[in-house]
Order: structure tokens, then sequence, then C-alpha cells
């Protein structure tokens, strides 16, 4: 059997936001197979025709492939943003922690 596809995607919260209570939210639902939260960061960017500036904690979730729409529903209602950074990579990795995430998913 080959081993599932893996999708990475990256959101963003604000650096108040309790990341750590979200991952743990989407490990438990088998959602994710790993969150890595990174340190707070600075963040630039456009929002309703101003430029804004931030800091926000980057949230880098590892999930099957084929629970990604999944995925994005759940974050959606968890999120407190209006419009939250959704990005979906493919990602390729060995055959065994393909495996793992496949077999975290379930």
């Amino acid at each position: 059997m080959p081993a599932p596809t893996v999708s990475i995607v990256l959101t963003t919260l604000g650096a108040g936001a309790d990341a750590a209570a979200i991952a743990r939210t989407l490990i438990d639902e088998r959602l994710a197979a790993c969150v890595n939260i990174l340190p707070v960061m600075t963040s630039v960017y456009r929002w309703q025709g101003k430029v804004e500036q931030d800091q926000e904690q980057q949230m880098v979730i590892k999930t099957g492939t084929d629970r990604v729409a999944e995925l994005q529903a759940r974050l959606r209602q968890l999120h407190p943003y209006e419009l939250p950074e959704f990005l979906v990579l493919s990602a390729s990795g060995s055959e065994a922690y393909s495996a793992w995430v496949g077999e975290s998913t379930r």
C-alpha cells in the first residue's frame, strides 16, 4: 500500500492567541499529526486598503491530504481572524513518516 500524501498547512495567529490550545484541538480531533508553533514574528501586510504591521505566531500543521478540507472547516471555527491564512503545500517525505501522518489523522 503506498504511503499517504502529506500536506503542510500554514496559518498565522496573533501573538496573544493560544496557538497551543488550537494545536491540541487539531491533534485531539485527528485533523493534524503534528503542529509546530513558531516564535512570535513581525508580519507586514495589506488589509482593507491599509498597510498593517502586527506580531503573529506561525503555525505549521502536518496532515494527510485527505484531511485538508475538514481541517480548513475546523480551523475556520477555531481561528479568531476574519480571514485566516490557510496555505496548503504538498509534501513528500519518507515512507515511514508519511505513514505515521496517515495513521495519526485517521
